[in-house]
């Protein structure tokens, strides 16, 4: 499955700090609990990711691709 796959799973989705300083990213889904642990720098990463992901949504024209400019691409 690639990131322009569709699906029609339901997941829920919590992130917030834990007890021992990390930040956690919690999926849980039909038979499926993750806890993803991250240092707040990671996280930090993370959300920088995110909006870079969002703004570049946000500019796609119909045609399906990015507007141009500096978009940061995902880490793989």
């Amino acid at each position: 499955m690639s990131i322009n796959s569709e699906s029609d799973i339901a997941a829920n989705l919590q992130i917030g700090p834990t007890d021992r300083g990390m930040v956690r990213i919690y999926v849980e889904a039909e038979g499926v609990d993750l806890p993803l642990d991250f240092d707040p720098e990671e996280a930090e990463e993370i959300a920088e990711e995110l909006l870079a992901a969002a703004e570049a949504a946000r500019s796609m024209g119909s045609g399906g691709k990015p507007a141009k400019g500096n978009v940061k691409k995902p880490r793989r």
